[in-house]
C-alpha cells in the first residue's frame, strides 16, 4: 500500500521548530483522517498533529522530547493495511539537535570541551533577541554562551540566529568563549547558588528551605515559559505605570440593555471585553505612539492594531489570544472574536498564528474582584492595560444646573509602558484618552 513521510507542518510565521510532547498513536495503530497523531509544542502554543488520511501510522522517526524543525519528516504513514517498510534513510530522519560538519573539530579543542557542560541559555538576549529551541540546544551542547549569541549575526527574520548561522560559527570560533574563566573559578568554590539569566543578566535567586511537610511540584512548560517571559521583561522594560478611573455607567446601562437580547440572537454571551477593546482599537488610532517596540537602539512602528487579551486558563496558566486589526472590525466582530478565542483557549485550540503579532495588550483583572492591577509588558510590546472591577460608588455628577452626587459605575483603568520609549505624557495621556471613549459611549446604540 502507499507510504509516505509526514512532516512537521508550518505552524505560523516565526516558528520554525517545535518540541514532539507525546505520541498518541503507536506504531501499527490505524487512524481516521483528522484525528491526532501527536502533540507538538512551540514557543507559541501548543497543538496536534492530524492524520492526513485514514490510514497506519508505520514508524515514528522521532521520540518524545525531540525538538524537530518544520518541514522535516516525523512518522511514516501508509494509507493501506501494509505495515511493512525498509529502515528510513539517513535523510528521512529528522535530527532532534543536528551536529555540524565542524562540531568533531570543536569537541577537539580542550578549552572549548570545558564549556559543554549544564550551561543554560536563556531564550531572549540582552538585545531582546529571541533565540529558538534548536540555536539554544546547539549552543548548549557546544559550549556557546549567551554573550557569543548575542555578538552573532543573524540571518533570520529581525536578525534572528538561524541554525545555519551558530552551525557555520561553531568551526571558527575563538578557542577562548567568554565569560569561561568565571565558569571555571565557580567550580573550585563552595556550590554556587542557584541563578537565573533574563535580559543577560544573572540574578542570584534566594536559597529555598524545603520544611518536611512542604510539597514540590515541578514547573509545568507553560509556567517555565510564563516565568522567563515575565521575569525577562522586568529587566528589559522600565515599567511606568499610570491610573484612570472612569465612569462605565453608560456601558453598564447599553450591556445590560443588550445582554439577553444578544444571547437569544447570537447564542453567545455579551461580555465588556469587546467595548474595552474597541475602546483601545480607536485610542491607538488616534495616539499611535504607545503601537510600538524598540530593539534597544530603533522604535519599530506597527502599522497594524492587534490586541491581546489575557485569558486564564483552566490549568491557571496563562495565554494571550490576539486580535488582529481590531480597528477593522465592528463591536460585534470584535465580541464574536473574543468569544471564539477565550473558547478555543480554554480548550487548548488556538492555532499558532492566532497567539502571535500582537502590539498591544488588555488584562482584566476585574474579572477576579480586583479593583486595579499593575501589569507586566507583554514583550517585544511597549504597554499594557489593565481594567479593574466595575463597582458602584458615590460621585460627583456635574450638571449646568450644578453639581450634585449620585450612585455611578466606576472602574481603575492602569496603563503600564515602557519608559525607553513612552514618556508619561504619552502614557498618562493614552489611558486618560480611552477612559474618555469609554464614558462617552452612546446608550442608544446597536449592535
Amino acid at each position: 500500500m502507499p507510504q509516505f513521510e509526514v512532516l512537521l507542518p508550518k505552524m505560523g510565521e516565526s516558528v520554525a521548530e517545535a518540541t514532539i510532547i507525546k505520541w498518541v498513536l503507536e506504531e501499527g495503530d490505524s487512524v481516521e483522517a483528522d484525528e491526532p497523531m501527536v502533540e507538538i509544542a512551540t514557543d507559541k502554543v501548543d497543538s496536534e498533529v492530524p492524520a492526513p488520511e485514514d490510514g497506519i501510522l508505520v514508524k515514528k522517526l522521532c521520540e518524545e522530547g525531540d525538538v524537530i524543525e518544520v518541514g522535516k519528516p516525523i512518522a511514516i504513514f501508509s494509507t493501506g493495511g501494509d505495515t511493512n517498510v525498509t529502515a528510513p534513510t539517513a535523510e528521512s530522519k529528522p535530527a532532534a539537535v543536528p551536529a555540524s560538519n565542524g562540531a568533531a573539530k570543536t569537541h577537539e579543542k580542550p578549552v572549548l570541551a570545558v564549556a559543554t557542560g549544564d550551561e543554560k541559555i536563556s531564550k531572549t538576549g540582552s538585545s531582546g533577541r529571541f533565540y529558538s529551541p534548536l540555536v539554544r540546544n546547539i549552543a548548549e551542547k557546544e559550549g556557546v554562551s549567551l554573550q557569543e549569541l548575542e555578538q552573532l549575526e543573524g540571518s533570520g527574520a529581525e536578525g534572528r540566529v538561524t541554525k545555519k548561522d551558530i552551525l557555520n560559527y561553531i568551526p571558527n570560533r575563538s578557542t577562548t568563549p567568554p565569560a569561561l574563566a568565571p565558569k571555571e573559578e565557580s567550580k573550585k568554590s563552595a556550590p554556587k547558588p542557584a541563578t537565573s539569566e533574563a535580559g543577560g543578566i544573572t540574578i542570584k535567586l534566594p536559597t529555598i528551605r524545603v520544611g518536611a511537610d512542604d510539597e514540590i511540584v515541578e514547573m509545568d512548560r507553560m509556567r517555565k515559559l510564563i516565568s522567563e517571559h515575565m521575569v525577562t521583561s522586568m529587566h528589559v522594560s522600565p515599567h511606568v505605570t499610570s491610573y484612570v478611573e472612569a465612569d462605565v455607567t453608560n456601558i453598564v446601562a447599553w450591556r445590560n440593555k443588550w445582554k439577553n437580547k444578544f444571547q437569544e440572537r447570537e447564542g453567545e454571551k455579551l461580555t465588556f471585553t469587546p467595548i474595552f477593546i474597541e475602546a483601545i482599537a480607536q485610542a491607538i488610532k488616534e495616539m499611535r505612539g504607545v503601537n510600538v517596540s524598540t530593539d534597544g537602539v530603533n522604535i519599530i512602528k506597527r502599522k497594524h492594531i492587534n490586541i491581546g487579551m489575557a485569558a486564564a486558563l483552566p490549568s491557571g496558566n496563562l495565554i494571550v489570544p490576539v486580535i488582529h486589526d481590531a480597528d477593522q472590525l465592528n463591536l460585534l466582530g470584535i465580541t464574536k472574536k473574543v468569544n471564539d478565542l477565550a473558547s478555543r483557549a480554554r480548550e487548548n485550540k488556538l492555532l499558532p498564528e492566532e497567539i502571535q503579532g500582537g502590539t498591544y495588550t488588555l488584562t482584566n483583572v476585574g474579572t477576579f474582584g480586583n479593583v486595579m492591577g499593575t501589569p507586566i509588558i507583554n514583550q517585544p510590546q511597549a504597554a499594557i492595560m489593565a481594567v479593574g472591577a466595575i463597582r458602584k460608588k458615590p460621585a460627583v455628577i456635574e450638571t449646568p444646573e450644578g453639581d450634585f452626587i449620585g450612585i455611578r459605575h466606576m472602574m481603575f483603568l492602569s496603563h503600564a509602558y515602557d519608559h525607553r520609549i513612552i514618556d508619561g505624557a504619552l502614557g498618562g495621556s493614552f489611558v486618560r484618552k480611552v477612559a474618555d471613549i469609554l464614558e462617552s459611549f452612546d446608550v442608544n446604540r446597536e449592535i
